[in-house]
């Protein structure tokens, strides 16, 4: 793997670590209006190309467009990095008032949380390294160790497999770990696996088989506490989609138009 991708994953890593603010979201309202006038987001950022981390710096699709519904709502955006796990947990107990992490939006999570409209539909693919010629998609996953990062869809399909799963926090761990030869697989989403690729990972990595296309679309997500911010948020994400700036900013990320 290229030095730029292992700057990637070293950078993702330590991202973790990082935490933009601090306080609970009730301190982040007007007191005269009780309008929402800092947004705290929370994300996990080692999701290029939705969230991670450049000099220091949050940036990706998912940080853009939190950015573009606070600039909408009149609110300013403040992101928070969190592990993958403890995103709705945060979201729950009021220590953030969003989570833009792409999120798919399941049923088990509906159950915890209240989901904005899905902004991105994608899928599930398996990458392994280039001179694996034994596993070529997800049915020939089982027996095998495969990575993916806990919490997620990724997890299912592979244990689903009959794969003995390896999960990890951060999703360069994965990329790390696959490449050391600590696993043999990693299932991670498509869009994710393609940028990877993309950005040098191509080298000694390689997409095999076909994509499992996710059930549910990623989603945004707030407390089910707040269903004025949804709507907020809901009506954000919809000007957003009418002026051309969610057009604009999927593809200054994944290189196309949207589909939807």
């Amino acid at each position: 793997m290229n030095k730029k991708c292992l700057a990637l994953a070293a950078a993702a890593m330590a991202a973790v670590t990082l935490v933009a603010g601090c306080g609970s979201s009730a301190d982040k309202k007007d007191g005269a209006s009780g309008e929402q006038k800092t947004l705290v987001v929370g994300t996990e950022p080692t999701f290029p190309p939705f969230e991670f981390t450049e000099n220091d710096k949050y940036i990706g699709f998912d940080i853009d467009l939190a950015n573009a519904i606070g600039e909408k709502m009149g609110s300013k955006v403040e992101v928070k990095s969190l592990g993958f796990d403890a995103l709705i947990p945060a979201l729950r107990s009021g220590q953030i008032d969003m989570i833009a992490s792409g999120m798919d939006a399941t049923p088990e999570r509906q159950k915890q949380v209240s989901f904005t409209d899905p902004y991105f539909h994608d899928g599930y693919s398996v990458v392994v390294r280039k001179d694996n010629t034994t596993i070529n998609g997800f049915d020939d996953l089982k027996g095998r160790t495969v990575g993916s990062q806990v919490g997620t869809k990724g997890v299912d399909l592979a244990t689903e497999a009959g794969a003995t799963v390896k999960q990890y926090d951060a999703n360069s761990q994965g990329w790390m770990e696959l490449q050391s030869g600590t696993c043999d697989a990693v299932v991670i989403n498509t869009s994710v696996a393609l940028y990877y690729m993309k950005e040098g990972g191509d080298k000694d990595l390689k997409i095999v088989g076909d994509a499992k296309k996710a059930d549910a679309g990623i989603a945004m997500a707030v407390s089910k506490d707040k269903p004025e911010l949804l709507e907020k948020v809901n009506k954000a994400l919809a000007d957003l989609k009418a002026d051309g700036t969610y057009a604009k900013l999927y593809k200054k990320w994944f290189g196309i138009d949207p589909k939807e």
